[in-house]
């Protein structure tokens, strides 16, 4: 079978701003991958992030460096040794499962040996600010069933409680992206499990992550930036308590859909998670975070424009993707 590959770089205004512990972002900058063959095209998205020290231009080049083999017939088993995990790969993989499940007339998650995927209830992200700011967007967004709460300050008591008091039914998962300490992180722990923290997010630096050994959990902790594939998972067990998975991180599903399996084998709980990106590169996450214990799938709900056809979102869900979108 002959390709062709294509990339482009496209940019979606955000909804105001987006605010963690690293920084603030006012626009989503994804790089698309479109693989054609047999006049059907398969679609991928991927969003560089700096923090894995990616950038548009490394992501294009990567994807540029890989094209000759996909062209004459790389598949997704295959790629896994051909490009290194990150959102390069993440793009070109989703592209594949797009390309062979319009090529097959069958869907992804056929193919992936999943029931046919059922609506989930997804977090929904506050962005990092002053207490008084975050307890506002809480109260606007309180109905929502999971909030997503970014925090990672010296000092983030106030927020916590800030939140809590204004969103007093919803469960919360709190996300300090790697902004707390040795000194401050059993204070934190305890305030999150006064206010009814449902999970903790990724607390200290990754490489740190030994510290967990030492502090109890009074609300579990999830890896995320210390969580890339599957390698990772056994140094993790018995420090973490769940694991993010994100397409961007893993390299796309093919690699996800292992990691989740082995990380259900270390009896670590799952959370399917997203960078800021639109309704494509969220469609094949909904399949892997089908049964997960947290879902993180917000990225076009914090997005101005979003593409069309998008997913649909009705309050706290997000439903599957149609055909026409992905998979």
């Amino acid at each position: 079978m002959t390709r062709s590959l294509e990339t482009a770089v496209e940019h979606f205004p955000i909804a105001g701003s987006f605010t963690i512990s690293r920084g603030s972002k006012t626009t989503a900058s994804v790089v698309t991958c479109r693989i054609s063959a047999d006049g059907f095209t398969g679609i991928g998205e991927c969003v560089p992030y700096g923090r894995y020290g990616e950038t548009i231009e490394s992501v294009m080049a990567e994807i540029d460096a890989i094209r000759p083999k996909i062209e004459t017939g790389l598949g997704r088993n295959g790629l896994l040794a051909a490009m290194r995990a990150g959102a390069a790969r993440n793009a070109v993989d989703c592209a594949l499962w797009d390309l062979e499940a319009k090529t097959s007339g069958s869907r992804a998650f056929t193919m992936a040996n999943l029931t046919e995927p059922a609506p989930l209830t997804t977090a929904y992200t506050l962005s990092l600010g002053e207490p008084e700011a975050m307890a506002e967007q809480a109260a606007q967004y309180a109905p929502r069933a999971l909030l997503k709460v970014k925090v990672g300050t010296a000092d983030d008591a106030s927020r916590i409680r800030a939140v809590r008091a204004k969103a007093p039914d919803s469960a919360i998962i709190l996300d300090a992206n790697e902004g707390w300490t040795e000194a401050n992180l059993a204070y934190h722990f305890a305030v999150c499990a006064e206010s009814r923290v449902a999970l903790i997010e990724q607390p200290l630096a990754a490489g740190h992550d030994g510290l967990l050994a030492s502090v109890p959990h009074p609300v579990p902790v999830c890896a995320d930036e210390s969580v890339h594939k599957t390698e990772d998972l056994p140094k993790l067990a018995g420090l973490y308590d769940a694991v993010n998975i994100k397409l961007d991180k893993t390299g796309g599903l093919t690699e996800a859909l292992r990691m989740r399996d082995a990380a259900r084998a270390l009896n670590l709980k799952i959370m399917v998670g997203c960078m800021v990106g639109t309704s494509l590169g969220m469609a094949p996450a909904v399949l892997l975070a089908q049964g997960a214990d947290f879902v993180d799938l917000d990225g076009p709900l914090l997005l101005a424009r979003d593409r069309e056809p998008g997913l649909r979102y009705e309050a706290s869900l997000v439903y599957p993707p149609l055909a026409a979108l992905w998979g």
